[in-house]
């Protein structure tokens, strides 16, 4: 997280640089710069999920063009899964509530949130690999079923991991 919090605060104009040395003040800056840095990162995170979908809709045509329809449903359920985890890390709420925001957010719960948000790198990494698999299992039935519902476990366990991520948000109203 320190990448994407620097590169928000190098980036600070003079004005809010002085303002942040301000009692008071400087706190709410810096909520505004961890708001700015959770923004960019889920965009970051979002985005390299898009990419993972974007492989697996390759793949999907290259199934459909070899004949393969009858894996469209499940190639698609994991599609899907992945696309509403997309969807919903862009809207999420920030992870640092702004200084008039009813949600308030504590340091331990900001780390905490901080963890979610380095798992779903993790995820990344993970489910990139499965597609991997998923493109070399094209020639085997029983390793295509099997790597398609990995990277729909796969998807899911992201969607989970956000919705604790919700949880840490909501609990600290």
């Amino acid at each position: 997280m320190g990448d994407f919090f620097g590169k928000v605060t190098d980036g600070q104009d003079p004005l809010k640089k002085l303002a942040s040395k301000i009692p008071q003040f400087g706190g709410y800056i810096e909520r505004q710069n961890r708001r700015a840095a959770d923004k960019l990162l889920r965009e970051t995170v979002a985005q390299r999920f898009e990419e993972q979908i974007e492989r697996i809709s390759r793949l999907q045509t290259d199934m459909i063009n070899d004949g393969m329809i009858e894996w469209m449903d499940d190639i698609g359920q994991a599609t899907r899964v992945m696309r509403t985890f997309v969807d919903k890390i862009r809207h999420a709420a920030y992870g640092y509530s702004g200084f008039f925001d009813a949600v308030k957010i504590n340091e331990e719960e900001l780390a905490q949130l901080y963890a979610f948000d380095n798992a779903f790198f993790d995820m990344i990494d993970q489910i990139a690999h499965a597609v991997d698999n998923l493109a070399a299992s094209m020639g085997d039935a029983d390793g295509l079923k099997a790597a398609i519902r990995h990277v729909t476990q796969l998807a899911r366990e992201a969607l989970t991991t956000l919705e604790r991520r919700y949880e840490i948000i909501n609990g600290a109203e």
